[in-house]
Parts: C-alpha cells; sequence; structure tokens
C-alpha cells in the first residue's frame, strides 16, 4: 500500500510526484515507456519551451477554451513559481521573443535530467509498467491494475498525456481510465497541428521555409489570428511555427470556411512595395516578366506568383500597366491559401477536448464522481495556443494536484 499512485511520467506526472513526495507521500510513479519525458524531450524542437514569463491573465487570454478553469491553479502555481522551481533543481533559464522561457543551455534533455534527478532524489519508485485499469470501489478510487497486478494506494492521478504524439507513449489510455470512473471525454481534436490545403501549388512549394513573413488566418472575412515568424510549404499544405499556432484558434473545421493569408513583404507598406516594384521593373524594362521578379520572391515561389497574378510569364515587363503592377503588389501582401483539414491528431503537439472540466473541481483537481481519483495535465479539456502556456497548464494542474493526494 502506497499513499498515492501518479499514472504518466510526463510534464505533469512527474511534478505531481515531485511535489507530493516533498510533502511527505510516499509516491508510485507509472510510466510505461522505458525513460521519463519523451514528449517533454522533443518540445519546442529540442528546447522545452517550459512557461512564458507574463501574468497569470496573460496566460489565461492563451486558453480558448475552459480558461477559467485555471484559475485557482495558475494562483498558486504560476509562471514564477515554475521558473523557480527549475532553476532550484540546477536548470538555469532565459526568456527570449514572445515571453518564451527555454533552458540557457537549449537543451530539453536538461529539463528531463532535472526531473529525473529529484525524483531519485526523493526516492520516488518508477513502475515500468501501463495501467489496464483503475481499481474503484464504493465510489472511491482504491488502486489501480498494471501487468495483471493490483496495486493499491490512498489516491491516484491520472496524467498520461493526450492523444498526440503516440510515439512518446500519449496513446489516449487517460481517456480510457476517466471513462471506467464514468466520467465525460469531449470531442478529441488536434491542436497545434500541420493544416491541409486543397492548393495545388503547395506540393509544387514543398519544402520551401519563408522567415520574417506575416500569416493571418481568416474565418470567412474575419481575421482570428495574425502573427509574423516563419512557416513551411508541405506536400499537403502548410507547416512550421506561425501554421502551428494558428491551428490552434479553428474551432469547426469546414470546408471553404478558413484561409490562411500570408503577407510576403511585411516590413513594407503596400506604397513602399510599389515603389520597390517600380525599381526592379525599371531595371528589367526588355525582360520577360517571370525573369524580372528575381530579387523580390525565393526562386521556387515566383512561378507560382506569375499564375496566381494573371500576367502571362513571357510578357516584357515594359509592357505591364500599372493596375497588373499593383494587383502583383497586393498579391504579395496577400498571398492567400485555402484550408480544408487538419493533419492526422497523431502529428499534433497538443490535444484540444479531453476530461470534462465540469466533472473536476479546479481548486484540487480531484474528480467531482470518484473520490480519490485526481486529474493533470493534457488529458483535462484545458489546451492553449503556442509559446509555454501548455506546459504551463501541466505544472500547475499537477501542484494543485499533488497537495491533495
Amino acid at each position: 500500500m502506497t499513499d498515492t499512485i501518479i499514472i504518466g511520467g510526463g510534464a505533469a506526472g512527474c511534478t505531481a510526484a515531485i511535489f507530493a513526495a516533498r510533502f511527505g507521500k510516499s509516491v508510485l510513479l507509472f510510466e510505461k515507456n522505458a525513460n521519463i519525458g519523451r514528449k517533454l524531450r522533443i518540445t519546442g524542437k529540442g528546447r522545452c519551451n517550459v512557461t512564458n514569463n507574463s501574468p497569470t491573465s496573460e496566460h489565461m487570454e492563451n486558453i480558448p477554451v475552459n480558461s477559467r478553469f485555471m484559475y485557482s491553479s495558475f494562483s498558486v502555481f504560476g509562471a514564477e513559481e515554475t521558473m523557480a522551481f527549475f532553476e532550484e533543481l540546477g536548470v538555469p533559464l532565459k526568456t527570449e521573443r514572445g515571453n518564451r522561457v527555454f533552458p540557457v543551455s537549449d537543451k530539453a534533455e536538461d529539463i528531463v535530467s532535472a526531473l529525473d534527478g529529484e525524483l531519485e532524489r526523493l526516492g520516488v519508485k518508477i513502475v515500468r509498467k501501463a495501467v489496464e485499469s483503475l481499481i474503484i470501489e464504493d465510489g472511491r478510487c482504491t488502486g489501480v491494475i498494471a501487468g495483471g497486478r493490483e496495486y493499491r494506494s490512498g489516491s491516484v492521478l491520472v496524467a498520461c498525456g493526450g492523444k498526440s504524439y503516440p510515439a512518446t507513449g500519449s496513446t489516449g489510455d487517460g481517456y480510457i481510465l476517466a471513462k471506467q470512473a464514468g466520467h465525460t471525454v469531449t470531442e478529441l481534436k488536434p491542436s497545434l497541428v500541420p493544416l491541409v490545403s486543397p492548393d495545388k501549388f503547395c506540393a509544387e512549394l514543398m519544402g520551401l521555409s519563408l522567415r520574417n513573413v506575416t500569416l493571418k488566418l481568416m474565418d470567412g472575412e474575419k481575421t482570428i489570428y495574425s502573427e509574423m515568424g516563419e512557416m513551411l510549404f508541405t506536400h499537403f499544405g502548410i507547416s512550421g511555427p506561425l501554421v502551428l499556432s494558428a491551428s490552434s484558434h479553428i474551432r469547426k473545421m469546414q470546408p471553404d470556411r478558413y484561409k490562411a493569408v500570408i503577407d510576403l513583404k511585411p516590413a513594407l507598406t503596400a506604397e513602399q512595395l510599389d515603389a520597390r516594384i517600380k525599381r526592379d521593373f525599371a531595371d528589367n524594362l526588355n525582360r520577360d516578366f517571370i525573369n524580372g521578379i528575381r530579387k523580390l520572391l525565393p526562386a521556387k515561389l515566383i512561378p507560382v506568383m506569375v499564375r496566381l497574378s494573371g500576367i502571362a510569364a513571357e510578357r516584357k515587363i515594359n509592357g505591364i500597366t500599372k493596375e497588373e503592377r499593383l494587383r502583383f503588389g497586393e498579391l504579395m501582401k496577400a498571398f492567400p491559401v485555402r484550408i480544408s483539414g487538419f493533419r492526422p491528431i497523431d502529428e499534433a503537439i497538443i490535444t484540444s477536448g479531453g476530461v470534462s472540466v465540469k466533472e473536476i473541481d479546479p481548486k484540487t483537481m480531484e474528480s467531482k464522481l470518484t473520490e480519490g481519483l485526481f486529474f493533470a495535465g493534457e488529458v483535462i479539456d484545458v489546451d492553449a495556443y503556442t509559446g509555454g502556456f501548455n506546459l504551463q497548464i501541466a505544472f500547475s494542474t499537477a501542484y494543485s494536484a499533488a497537495m491533495c493526494l
């Protein structure tokens, strides 16, 4: 018999195990992978965007669904506490653009090693088995079954992630366990995921990376996201940091509803860009249109831009009208990519949806249906935009649960 069992050795599970042990509890941590923190190791392109160095109000604004549920746990363990926690574990941190927080070393491995070391120091026992089911008796969770064997405890925390990145072990086990306890699991959708486009030119542009562009996501005529950064064309559509962020603003994917609009020259106003195009045209008056715009655009993009402009590739620059030139400038400021779907959930960074927050106490993370059963991290129906906000949800909910396990 142990005081508490924690299912999942990710960000939420490890943090909860550490604090529960610090609060004097004996802890059994179940992790089916050979090592803890598999998903943590690959977050932030292997650098681990630990949190966002901003006030709670900003974290709340970056959670599109069920943000109010997070208020209590952010109040007791917010970004400041997360940063202090890792620095105390010997991982110096730095704040970058957009208040994103990373290890100074730029190595996610340092975050995982720090958690691993602290679990060992506190004597947390790690069981390398997948939990098959919860033991529920008289409305109370009293343990788990793993590898055909019963493990008894005073409380159980489900913190085994969502369904995104299944190769890291996030295969949706937590939802099955939650349903076993009678919980509602809301619709599961990919979030922070590449987007599919029906536009054939995406495959033609495959591998083209655009830096310092502004991507706007349009819901009909309304702009629902706009940010400057980098993105990438792929065989299926578009990907990269801007696209992943934009994807989490799509609440209901429908054909012909959403469109990405790329400003290829965000540093220039329409007038400044036109002046630049005029200069390039003046230098290439007797050249074909397709050859006269080489300094304006990446080589791979030129044939596509020429087609979309409606100006024949072999037209001489000196024959292009002012209206055509202005339209070409407008295309450079608003290059359209239609959106028809998300890539599969196993390519997503985050799972949107999960255990209904109506059935979880926001102060303690305890189930309102089954005594002694707790939830933390991505398994709960709360997800945020990119920038360190999702990991902060994991750390905050883990701490709140650890105080009550």
